[in-house]
């Protein structure tokens, strides 16, 4: 059974990633233990990066929690976010999120605290609310889908920062690198069932999070994520002008330059040109809220038409969340 869209989850399930953030793997686990201790709920612990695979952690944690009228939470990045989205969302099993990722968009959009101490207070004071998200061919984004450009430079990103650290100059440096390598254009074919386009480009982006889209001046901001996902598509040009584009985006201003062309939409199937001499359409390689995966074109991007079930306290007249 569900709890009722108004009630507090009557126990939880932590999914969490040991690697992610500032505090490492029992302190972490030991610091959930110890605040879920003094609420006195039913709560368990699925830590991830063991024998246990990813996607039967989450299975495990979704089941447990449902079977007792509880939330699973997500306490990780953006890649453990998004794992546990997917299983969230397909059952309707409420979720709570405990930011410990580089950037948090999806928490800080929700307004989520990024402190742990505090994120927890949070949860503990949160009911569901139904909160948008997107999809491309059934895979669920909070953040935001892409390809081209954009997946390889999340791939080179997550090799620096192995390699150097995480955080966030290291993702600006490693997204540096990636724009200073030769990089081929796409050829797709855009289809929003009364307006299609074919244009050639170097990435195509899909955003869910205003806060993200915000950041770099995209007007659509304001529209999503409330019944709209935005559309980013950027014109072939050199690595200096790519780089300065780039720069556009971190002065937030990339919505006033004509090489970006975006546009918001409630559903989008890309088809990406044959190349001669292929008998058939390859798999395309998409980034999915930072995870990569491979997926049959054409691909279909659209508001999930389920919503995802979030943990939100409110907040009272001094800021705290109130039970």
């Amino acid at each position: 059974m569900s709890p009722s869209p108004a009630a507090l989850p009557s126990a939880l399930a932590f999914v969490v990633n040991p690697g992610s953030g500032q505090l490492q793997g029992q302190q972490r686990l030991q610091a959930i233990a110890e605040r879920m201790a003094g609420d006195g709920r039913p709560f368990q612990l699925w830590p991830l990066g063991g024998a246990v695979p990813v996607e039967a952690a989450v299975d495990q944690a979704v089941d447990w929690a449902m079977a007792r009228g509880g939330a699973v939470v997500a306490a990780g990045g953006d890649g453990t976010l998004n794992a546990v989205a997917q299983r969230a969302v397909a059952t309707g099993c409420p979720m709570g999120v405990l930011p410990q990722g580089t950037f948090n968009y999806f928490a800080r959009a929700q307004g989520i605290p990024l402190d742990p101490p505090a994120a927890l207070d949070h949860l503990l004071a949160a009911r569901p609310r139904p909160v948008q998200v997107g999809e491309v061919n059934g895979h669920v984004f909070l953040v935001n889908g892409s390809l081209g450009l954009y997946p390889q430079l999340l791939q080179d990103r997550e090799a620096f920062k192995r390699q150097y650290g995480r955080n966030r100059f290291n993702a600006l440096l490693a997204a540096v690198g990636t724009i200073m390598k030769d990089h081929r254009d796409w050829l797709l074919d855009l289809d929003l069932g009364e307006r299609r386009l074919s244009l050639r480009t170097a990435t195509l982006f899909v955003g869910n999070n205003p806060l993200q889209l915000q950041q770099v001046g995209l007007p659509e901001a304001e529209v999503v994520p409330h019944g709209a996902l935005a559309a980013v598509v950027v014109r072939p040009m050199g690595r200096l002008a790519m780089m300065g584009l780039a720069l556009r985006g971190a002065l937030g201003n990339l919505g006033d330059d004509d090489r970006v062309l975006n546009f918001a939409f409630r559903e989008l199937v890309v088809v990406r040109a044959r190349r001669a001499g292929w008998r058939r359409a390859r798999p395309v390689r998409v980034a999915v809220d930072g995870e990569l995966l491979r997926l049959p074109s054409p691909l279909t991007f659209r508001v999930g038409p389920r919503p995802l079930h979030l943990l939100l306290a409110d907040a009272g007249a001094d800021g705290v969340a109130q039970p």
